[in-house]
């Protein structure tokens, strides 16, 4: 039966929890919690840093911090160290951020007011590349049967909704994330994290929306702290379609990625995992199917 997913009400200013996951960010983390800091009144943030693993001593100035909670992981990978520091957030909100973003001042309050909605279930802003200013994106779209992404332009005023939020800045209530359990954790490393979670959202009965008066720096870079193996990403989508899609849409993702070399490996690794309770987990929990979150944002797969 369809879990009921509406929201409570938000006390006039909720506090807000930020977590943010690093892995040898250099000095890049340190911009990051002092954007944090410089834009998030004080009396009213919590901030939360996983250090999943890093070997560069980037994290080591936040000892002399009180105020930041400096916990550490070893080699969680996104999701699961996402979820780690969710975990010990006491906000009423919980911003998960990557260690190399750059807020406005004021994101606060655009972030906050979208998710007031009452079927609200997460919210991000624009985003735009730190060194390349030009590139911007609102909100993306699955791409084909591969389930790659792409970005979406501004449609104009918001917010409005979106298939896939990015992760990078992304907000939602803390009694959202209890509800959901937030990340999947048989995610691996990185990738693929922002589209299961923002497909599950919806098919539960939640509302994703971008706010696009809010833009946020992120520094895209050609090489991740993060080991990016072909076979974890594929794995990720493997497993996003075996959770959520139906038959013939599992057929045409396995179709799809069978053109990659680690296909191999990663069919392997996601059959030597929980993925088929998953499945019945979220089928029974969820108020829309694949096919409806499919016609709705007019996506091909």
């Amino acid at each position: 039966m369809a879990v009921d997913h509406t929201n409570g009400v938000l006390p006039r200013k909720p506090r807000i929890s930020v977590v943010i996951i690093t892995r040898n960010e250099g000095q890049e983390l340190n911009a990051t919690v002092t954007n944090f800091q410089e834009t998030l009144p004080a009396g009213n943030r919590e901030l939360i840093v996983v250090d999943d693993g890093s070997t560069d001593g980037s994290a080591a100035f936040l000892e002399e911090m009180p105020e930041v909670r400096l916990l550490h992981s070893d080699g969680l990978g996104v999701a699961r160290a996402r979820n780690f520091g969710a975990s010990h957030a006491t906000g009423d909100i919980i911003l998960f951020s990557d260690a190399h973003i750059r807020a406005p001042q004021g994101w606060d309050e655009h972030i906050v007011n979208a998710l007031r909605g009452e079927t609200v279930g997460a919210v991000a802003p624009g985003i735009y590349s730190i060194t390349e200013p030009e590139r911007r994106g609102f909100g993306l779209d699955l791409a084909g049967p591969d389930l790659r992404t792409h970005w979406r332009v501004r449609r104009g005023p918001g917010p409005y909704p979106s298939a896939v939020l990015p992760g990078c800045f992304l907000a939602m209530r803390r009694e959202t994330f209890a509800r959901t359990g937030g990340f999947d954790p048989g995610m691996r490393q990185l990738g693929g994290n922002d589209n299961e979670i923002s497909c599950r959202f919806w098919l539960l009965g939640y509302e994703l929306l971008v706010v696009p008066e809010v833009e946020v720096g992120h520094l895209f870079r050609k090489t991740t702290p993060y080991e990016a193996r072909w076979a974890a990403l594929v794995h990720n989508r493997l497993r996003m379609a075996f959770v959520h899609f139906d038959a013939g849409r599992v057929e045409r993702v396995l179709r799809a990625l069978r053109a990659y070399d680690a296909f191999p490996c990663a069919m392997a690794m996601m059959l030597d995992t929980d993925v088929f309770d998953r499945r019945a987990q979220v089928a029974a929990s969820r108020r829309f199917d694949d096919s409806w979150y499919f016609q709705k944002f007019a996506l091909e797969c």
